[in-house]
């Protein structure tokens, strides 16, 4: 008999299973893939990361190493190789996951995991008997999967999801991007620096929703100063498939004439579902909402005791590290601890070049919900330090409430954003305040010298600029 049985070993899975152990849990986990890690760590976060790390820097050594010093011949592209260092990372990351779970003394099943009712999960190996394992409590941790496109087949080769894109072996001439949000503009970063044209089509009018909408508009033409070709306020109505390339078919997303492109690969990125489908929820009796995301309390209950569920299957920013939390809150929460998750300060980051993150409240949000703010901005053209790296295109962001001065929200486009957004997130968790920030003391020359002076904007006293 388990006290915990996890199906799924995603971030949040693994994450909540460990926590889990070290409260002296005895814990099992399932996992469907021969490798742990989800989709993040083997056809998500990480290899897609990888690519970006590597395809910046063969970018950069074709564009950006004369203006230094560095004389190098022209770059040239080994795809096979370039592979090879992304599936290293994969390979690393899941076989240190591998390593915690026998550290924690977890149990791991690799197979199918079925619901039969509370306390029983059914797991069914790819070759071999099935098996049930007994438990006290089960966590959903089965994370979310590709959203289709209606009438858009996804064979993963002409015409391929995020997973696809990750296993291209050669650069495509021209890629059409479906859906201008994170997935679809880290990866068509990846391949436009390797030499690839990209057309990114959008339904709505803007990049990146729900991000600050200065911040996107910015973005969208430092990204065209780039190179990408942006059709907003349009929809792919097709894609045809032959030996010769993919016809897409698009249309004015409000009605109008349509027109057809010429592509090599179409990437379909228009955002994730959770995965929900075998579980044996219906079955069990376990509700699930129009979206098929598993119902939970604020506790992560669902409606049948003993079973509960975090991560992408449930409310909430599918985001690795939102699932990370989930897990660890649960773990607390059963072992009667005081495990709670704070929705209103998880950092957002896209890994593009410059970086995108952000945290809290956006200003399109304050002015929507009639909160009364004040707003400071810093460029990183006036950072000492993003001039001496010539990285300065970007902003930072502060938002602070007009009365209590208290910091509700921070969005940072620029060099290294998904590492400087941390420190406002931290100021954030502890009630603080624009000019707590302001008056913190911070290293010179470093960008996060451009957090500090955005702080002070807000109090119309930033000193260099």
């Amino acid at each position: 008999m388990y006290d915990l049985v996890v199906i799924g070993t995603g971030p949040g899975g693994y994450v909540g299973a460990i926590r889990a152990a070290q409260l002296g849990m005895k814990v099992a986990v399932v996992e469907k893939r021969a490798a742990h890690g989800g989709t993040c760590l083997n056809v998500g976060c990480i290899p897609s990361k990888a690519l970006l790390h590597a395809s910046e820097l063969f970018e950069e050594a074709g564009h950006g190493f004369g203006n230094m010093g560095i004389k190098v011949s022209a770059p040239k592209v080994d795809m096979k190789q370039m592979l090879k260092f992304k599936q290293d990372a994969i390979d690393g990351n899941t076989k240190g996951i591998e390593f915690l779970l026998k550290k924690n003394k977890i149990d791991a099943f690799h197979g199918t995991g079925k619901i039969l009712a509370a306390g029983k999960v059914e797991v069914t190996p790819e070759k071999g008997d099935a098996q049930i394992l007994e438990t006290r409590n089960i966590c959903i941790a089965t994370g979310s999967d590709v959203a289709q496109l209606p009438g858009i087949e996804i064979d993963e080769k002409q015409v391929v999801s995020s997973t696809g894109a990750l296993e291209l072996t050669k650069v495509p001439g021209h890629m059409v991007v479906v859906g201008a949000g994170v997935i679809g503009l880290e990866l068509g970063s990846v391949w436009r620096r390797l030499g690839a044209k990209v057309t990114v089509v959008e339904f709505l009018d803007h990049i990146l929703p729900g991000t600050d909408s200065e911040v996107a508009k910015k973005f969208r033409v430092m990204l065209g100063r780039q190179g990408f070709q942006f059709k907003l306020g349009s929809k792919v109505t097709g894609a045809k498939t032959s030996k010769s390339g993919v016809k897409v078919t698009i249309e004015p997303a409000k009605g109008g004439d349509a027109e057809t492109i010429d592509a090599d690969i179409v990437l379909v990125a228009i955002g994730r579902v959770p995965y929900t489908d075998g579980l044996g929820l219906e079955e069990a009796g376990v509700a699930v909402d129009e979206r098929k995301r598993v119902v939970v309390d604020d506790h992560f209950a669902t409606n049948v005791p003993g079973i509960f569920a975090i991560g992408d299957v449930v409310r909430g920013a599918m985001l690795a590290h939102k699932a990370e939390e989930e897990g660890v809150a649960l773990a607390e929460l059963l072992a009667g601890q005081a495990g709670h998750v704070n929705y209103g300060i998880i950092p957002g980051v896209v890994y593009t070049y410059p970086e995108v993150a952000s945290v809290g409240k956006t200003e399109d949000e304050l002015k929507a919900e009639g909160v009364a703010y004040k707003s400071g901005s810093f460029p990183f053209m006036a950072n000492g330090r993003a001039k001496a790296n010539q990285t300065t295109d970007g902003f930072v962001k502060v938002l602070a409430d007009a009365k209590t001065d208290q910091v509700l929200g921070v969005h940072i486009l620029g060099p290294m954003a998904g590492e400087l957004i941390h420190e406002c997130a931290v100021l954030m968790e502890f009630g603080g305040s624009a000019e707590d920030l302001a008056r913190t003391c911070h290293a010179h020359p470093t960008l996060s010298e451009a957090v500090k002076e955005a702080a002070l904007a807000t109090d119309k006293r930033a000193i260099h600029s």
